[in-house]
């Protein structure tokens, strides 16, 4: 860019902030929650900071015969009434709007594909760039993938990009998961398929490599001689809502684990890349995940545990039984809620234990990775009434970003009375960052061709490899799942499962100092 700026309404690009390039991005699913909930505003962040250029034009595929007039005032409809208010009056969304089009048509009907394709020749003369990403159910990634190949979607020419974004869950176990990742290969390179995880997009999970590899007080004591154990939490308040069916045929464990949970852990774990390139970054987590020691599944009943909701209160609202759910089986046996205990086998990390914790209909929502240090020896304060507690770093990634550090310190005064402290740094307070969605950041990515927080396929295979001897052990009866009240931080079994190790999970409802 040199010295140029870009300007959008009143905003205006920093010259050192590449905008994307000029692409038509295809949203099929044009109707669903996740374009209106995130898709949408996302990408009037992006308009709105000034990084998506006047050629770039949003085109809704979706099976609802409407008109472009009808498809731009249901969105504005819609986005109007999300928490955050988007601003449909100003400037902003008047530009985005502008540039939405709409193509009605069944993703399994070829002649869909044919008006995608008018629709690009069309553009051509502005660009003949495209993101074709699939807000839709798991079911159409693989057809919809398809059908872009046979109809020459996909084909790149010289100077142009075609890619393809799919949204979890990524196959439903290990044969699905290779199944999936061979029909998208047969039509598309590795390099053109975007494999998105939201988790990725958050500002702290970014800085975790900064945070480890740009400060030198942190990486030296990044390792099983100074650590004693690893919490990883992603709990949600939400309960299944209107995805009855789809959840309980897939349940907390497939939903979350391979994919977010252990992309957390990676980012904790990963080795220092010989660069920030896309596939050295990828190459180390994928690493990680390999090295995840597989359970035999004896093994997953003792370092597994699975939970169910029943009624409760979520913040001051009744919530009924899981199995009470639209669309639940009665006497479903799926879980919402799962807590593993992992070890990943490498010489940084061998013998310590990383705590994954995940579930819906919980006290609070939080998304965190806690990593409690060993205890200092404590022989010149064995005096004290109580023992010394462990330092604790906590990577907060969700809903307030940032880091904070636990220590101890000397209380003021002739004894020597220790208490304990804590240092808390938040993105909001010191960068004044605005909220974002974490999408921004991946659209952004993906329109440049910046594969580095999406996963490939050999990591996604990794992850359900890891996780396949929990899910024979389900499905062959050998456990039971605990059921714990709405509001709650979850099943008792989980708080025994550490407890038997000497630990105990980090409180959901607690406050930051």
């Amino acid at each position: 860019m040199g010295s140029e700026t870009v300007v959008l309404g009143q905003k205006v690009l920093a010259p050192d902030t590449a905008p994307a390039p000029a692409s038509t991005f295809f949203i099929f699913g044009a109707s669903g929650d996740l374009t209106k909930r995130l898709l949408l505003p996302s990408l009037y962040n992006l308009a709105n900071e000034g990084v998506l250029v006047d050629d770039f034009a949003i085109v809704g595929v979706d099976r609802v015969e409407q008109s472009e007039e009808d498809y731009r005032a249901y969105l504005t409809d819609e986005v109007a009434n999300l928490p955050g208010h988007l601003d449909t009056e100003g400037e902003t969304w008047k530009w985005l709007i502008s540039r939405i089009g709409y193509v009605a048509g069944d993703f399994e009907d070829p002649a869909t594909y044919g008006r995608i394709r008018e629709r690009l020749e069309r553009r051509r003369q502005q660009t003949g760039n495209a993101v074709f990403y699939l807000a839709v159910a798991p079911r159409f990634f693989a057809t919809i993938s398809e059908q872009l190949g046979a109809a020459g979607l996909l084909k790149e020419e010289p100077e142009t990009f075609r890619h393809v974004v799919v949204e979890k869950p990524f196959g439903t176990d290990l044969p699905s998961a290779r199944a999936l990742n061979r029909r998208l290969l047969a039509v598309a390179d590795e390099r053109q398929i975007y494999r998105i995880d939201h988790f990725l997009g958050k500002e702290t999970v970014q800085n975790m490599m900064a945070l480890r590899f740009g400060n030198g007080i942190f990486e030296p004591i990044w390792s099983k001689e100074y650590i004693d154990h690893v919490q990883i939490t992603a709990a949600e308040t939400v309960t299944v809502e209107q995805r009855g069916r789809f959840y309980d045929a897939t349940g907390a464990l497939r939903d979350m684990v391979p994919n977010h949970m252990f992309q957390l852990l990676a980012m904790t774990a990963m080795e220092p890349p010989n660069s920030f390139d896309a596939d050295a970054v990828r190459t180390e987590k994928t690493k990680v995940i390999e090295a995840i020691r597989h359970m035999r599944p004896n093994d997953a009943i003792g370092a597994a545990v699975r939970g169910q909701y029943r009624a409760g209160f979520v913040n001051g609202q009744a919530v009924r039984d899981y199995r009470a759910e639209k669309d639940v089986d009665p006497e479903s046996r799926t879980e919402t809620y799962v807590a593993l205990k992992c070890f990943v086998d490498s010489w940084r990390w061998n013998g310590v234990p990383f705590y994954v914790r995940t579930g819906k209909a919980l006290a609070v929502r939080r998304t965190e990775i806690a990593i409690q240090f060993k205890r200092a020896p404590g022989v010149l304060f064995r005096h004290l009434p109580t023992a010394l507690k462990p330092n604790l770093m906590v990577i907060h990634v969700q809903p307030d970003e940032g880091v904070s550090l636990r220590f101890a310190a000397k209380v003021p005064g002739r004894k020597v009375k220790l208490s304990e402290v804590e240092m808390d740094f938040k993105y909001a307070d010191y960068f004044k960052a605005a909220p974002s969605t974490g999408y921004e950041t991946l659209i952004y990515d993906c329109l440049c061709g910046d594969p580095t927080l999406f996963q490939r396929a050999d990591t996604i295979e990794a992850g359900w490899e890891a996780v396949e001897p929990i899910i024979e052990a389900v499905s062959g009866g050998e456990d039971e799942v605990q059921f714990y009240s709405a509001g709650s931080n979850g099943p008792a079994m989980a708080d025994v499962m550490l407890a038997q190790d000497g630990f105990q999970w980090l409180p959901l409802e607690r406050e930051r100092r």
